[in-house]
């Protein structure tokens, strides 16, 4: 950390990063206990402490150090090897949740309507705070207070939502057709800032900023004030040869019908059976430049670069290439939903300053009021969380933290049993509970592990949901002059360590103000997928997520500084100076598992699938979470917290 670039870079800077202690992050102003003092010191008493704030934490986060520990030993087979015997904590419970995250909350909460106000719960969440992927980032500065989405990103979805998850929002009282009211669209626009792709040397010859042509595939759309001459500047700019100047112009202008002769049907399931790579290289004939330019853009949505997506999806994401081939409207075979344009759908947005982390506090203040103070879906995004009123012995509902579930086992035969008995591990001792009803709102991967009594079959089901590794990093700078200089707003970078990277979203609601000027702080987001391109979509993910547990954040802070450095750099930014904060959002298990027409054959030729078998109930257990529906959004997730309380209310 101390050679003369890393000094450059800012890498021995004391900013309110971290200081590390054994990886964990104990950060200036927050008195949080690391989780080796956690394990022999009383956990309450900690949780308890006016100081404990989670969302203040900065350094590594998400699936932060000390929250896997439990589940790798359970799935290496080890942990019950040292556990000891488990101490009853005499705790009984109509309904237990395992997994604080938006679908096991909603759980608890429609679990609540039905049973009464009196009906005990219990949440467990391994985490140290709750919303599992709906992760809140706070950043002080000076007086001003920024916050920044440290998961799932907004309220939106590429199907319309559901009655029921509709009926959620709105009962949070979150109106989202009053969105516009929040967000100044025009704020970068307005000041000369537009998207533009970063083309780096190793890859393209030259390090060059570079209008962006193209519409964002994660949802940005591209500003129509660029015009026509956006293409003509792009192919002066880009560091590209001759013929690959030729090529992506060809792409993107020509409408030619690459497979003529066949109905529109036919294209289709030929388009399912290719990458969007093939396609390109085999059929249109383009140059590796441009298909490397193009690789990394389906990442915010799918993990994979087009390496691992198909064709079909790409014509459906609006990807160049299809305007020749005469292909309806209509979805073809295989097609992963993400990839199927839907108005309705495109219209029911909203983006808190943190993201869905305001749906998971909005909740808890449905189930806990006392923990969330305020009374409406503007309030909540300055409110500060009272974490020590979650777990009290005299509220109906509980949410116990740091507390990994290790088993959940019927009493009895689970076809006549009258209740479960639920262990957990906390403080490094076992725990146990009772309840008459038991919900599974965590990592479908985790779930044999900690419920040996299911069936093989429904076991191999939820094995096979292997979870999208991500990072989600936040960067708090002093200001973002060097952005205006340099006229961007957003940037592609298809090579570099982060693939994606943009100034926050200008919402200002409740009394949070976004920044306005370029002379103030800001947070930046930037988004990774650790890819292994040329392998199937579930292997890169789980070599990405081998990637993921074995860097540390040394290096991905000297990552971040290096790409700022490279990328904003020209336009003045001193990532030594101007970086305030960093919090690296780390999900190894990040998004749901979607199918892909590419590697999972049942989802080109039907049948059941295999979130259908992993979701099914059994005895007083039901399923829960995005997992169970194959797609990784959070009306998914409400979705199927409301099936999995139906199905215990029968039982």
């Amino acid at each position: 950390m101390n050679d003369g670039k890393g000094r450059a870079l800012g890498m021995d800077r004391a900013i309110t990063r971290r200081d590390f202690l054994n990886g964990v992050a104990l950060t200036a102003g927050v008195a949080m206990l690391s989780p080796g003092f956690l394990a022999t010191a009383d956990m309450r008493a900690g949780e308890q402490s006016s100081d404990y704030y989670p969302p203040a934490l900065t350094g590594l986060r998400g699936s932060h150090p000390g929250s896997f520990d439990a589940a790798h030993s359970l799935r290496d087979g080890t942990f019950w090897d040292q556990a000891g015997t488990p101490a009853d904590t005499g705790e009984s419970y109509d309904l237990l949740v395992v997994g604080g995250g938006i679908s096991g909350l909603s759980a608890a909460h429609f679990f609540r309507k039905i049973a009464g106000p009196k009906a005990r719960i219990l949440v467990l969440d391994n985490h140290d705070d709750f919303g599992g992927h709906a992760k809140r980032n706070e950043f002080h500065s000076g007086q001003r207070t920024m916050l920044g989405f440290g998961g799932t990103f907004s309220i939106e979805s590429p199907a319309p939502y559901s009655t029921v998850a509709k009926g959620l929002i709105r009962e949070l009282g979150i109106d989202v057709a009053s969105y516009p009211k929040y967000v100044n669209e025009d704020l970068y626009r307005s000041l000369g800032l537009y998207p533009k792709i970063f083309f780096d040397k190793e890859t393209f010859g030259a390090d060059r900023l570079v209008i962006n042509p193209m519409t964002h595939v994660s949802g940005e759309s591209q500003d129509a004030s660029i015009g026509a001459g956006a293409l003509e500047r792009f192919l002066k700019e880009a560091p590209f040869s001759q013929q690959a100047r030729k090529d992506y112009e060809r792409l993107v202008t020509e409408k030619k019908d690459y497979l003529p002769g066949l109905s529109s049907d036919e294209k289709k399931a030929r388009l399912a059976r290719m990458s969007y790579n093939s396609f390109l290289t085999d059929v249109v004939k383009v140059s590796p430049e441009v298909v490397k330019l193009l690789q990394a853009r389906p990442q915010p949505s799918f993990g994979i670069g087009y390496d691992a997506v198909s064709a079909q999806d790409a014509w459906g994401g609006g990807e160049p290439g299809f305007a020749g081939m005469n292909l309806d409207p209509a979805p073809g075979k295989g097609m992963n939903r993400d990839a199927i344009p839907n108005e309705e759908a495109e219209k029911y947005f909203f983006h808190f300053p943190d993201g869905n982390a305001s749906i998971a506090r909005l909740l808890v203040r449905k189930l806990i009021p006392q923990a969330i103070p305020g009374h409406s879906a503007k309030d909540v995004v300055k409110a500060r969380a009272n974490y020590a009123a979650l777990d009290q012995d005299k509220s109906a509902v509980r949410i116990r933290l740091n507390s990994t579930a290790v088993r959940v086992k019927h009493q009895g035969d689970p076809a006549s049993a009258q209740g479960l008995e639920i262990a957990y591990a906390r403080g490094g001792k076992v725990h146990t509970v009772r309840a008459a009803h038991c919900i599974l709102a965590c990592w479908h991967v985790v779930i044999p592990h900690i419920c040996e009594q299911l069936p093989d079959k429904q076991k191999e089901a939820l094995s096979s949901a292997a979870k999208v590794p991500l990072l989600y990093t936040n960067v708090a700078i002093r200001n973002w002059k060097a952005f205006q200089k340099l006229g961007v707003s957003s940037i592609y970078a298809p090579s570099a360590y982060h693939s994606h990277m943009n100034l926050d979203v200008p919402v200002s609601i409740g009394g949070y103000e976004c920044s306005r000027k370029p002379e103030e702080p800001i947070v930046v987001h930037m988004m990774k997928t650790p890819c292994k391109p040329g392998r199937p979509a579930r292997d890169q993910h789980l070599l990405g997520r081998v990637e993921l547990f074995t860097t540390t954040f040394e290096t991905m802070e000297r990552n971040i500084r290096e790409q700022m450095a490279r990328v904003v750099g020209p336009g003045g930014f001193d990532p030594a100076n101007d970086i305030t904060a960093i919090t690296v959002n780390r999900w190894p298990h990040g998004y749901a598992y979607e199918y892909n027409s590419l590697w999972d054959k049942f989802w080109l030729e039907g049948g059941e699938t295999p979130c259908e078998m992993a979701r099914k109930p059994f005895g007083r257990i039901a399923i829960a979470n995005a997992d169970a529906g194959a797609y990784a959004y959070t009306d998914c997730a409400i979705d199927h917290a409301y099936r999995a309380v139906a199905e215990i209310m029968k039982s």
